[in-house]
């Protein structure tokens, strides 16, 4: 997927590991610097797209990598609403902008940072840019996670990659999202999870080669080999 790692990648995600850390949230360190390794290395031109950002840890892992490389504002898209099924101990009313405000600036990167404090379908409707990274985290329902996939899928390059959060917790609408609109589709190439982020790359010229795989594992999960007898069957 990735056309190849910039020398001082490691030290860049250490550095924006340190400023993501402090901030709370739901995002594991795996997790963060995979997302790091995304939005520094996605082959692909366009912006960086985060749906759902909370009180903002996803946003400055993402944002750190991308100031450092040059690679735009990210496009941080909440309602900031409550109450809030990713997080019931919000009271109904409340809300986390204030505190994502916070933890941006705090981490020296609010000119690297887009905010629209609104609904994904709402900012979807004047959207025109080209996506290079697209990262789901917003409503966790089947209908909610797919309608953000639809929505903004829609401007993903080639090239480009779309991940989504909490695919192996307890909602239904990441993993869905990820084995229906992903693993089960001809236009999505490699794809896999680390912790409990999912992504596959859009490839709509050759995803097929590996949608028939993908497929197959879906299908026939207790026919599965390891890559030991079966080294060229994994997707």
């Amino acid at each position: 997927m990735m056309v190849g790692l910039p020398p001082d990648l490691d030290d860049v995600l250490e550095e924006a590991w340190q400023k993501t850390r402090r901030v709370p949230g739901y995002l594991g360190e795996n997790e963060a610097r995979f997302l790091g390794i995304l939005a520094a290395c996605a082959p692909a031109e366009g912006a960086i797209v985060e749906i759902g950002s909370f009180k903002g840890k996803s946003t400055v892992m993402l944002a750190s990598v991308a100031a450092h490389y040059g690679l735009g504002p990210v496009v941080a898209i909440d309602p900031h609403n409550a109450p809030c099924a990713t997080d019931p101990r919000i009271a109904a009313g409340s809300s986390t902008f204030e505190e994502f405000l916070v933890s941006v600036r705090t981490a020296g990167l609010a000119e690297h940072v887009e905010t629209h404090r609104a609904f994904s379908r709402d900012v979807a409707k004047g959207w025109n840019q080209p996506i290079r990274l697209l990262w789901i985290d917003g409503d966790h329902t089947f209908r909610g996670a797919k309608e953000d996939f639809d929505l903004f899928t829609a401007h993903l390059v080639k090239g480009g990659v779309v991940a989504l959060h909490d695919v192996l917790n307890s909602f239904e609408g990441p993993i869905r999202v990820f084995v229906e609109e992903i693993l089960r589709s001809d236009r999505y190439g490699p794809a896999g999870v680390v912790q409990s982020t999912a992504w596959g790359q859009f490839r709509p010229e050759d995803g097929k080669e590996y949608a028939d795989t993908a497929r197959y594992v879906v299908e026939n999960p207790m026919r599965w080999k390891t890559d030991e007898e079966n080294p060229d069957s994994r997707r």
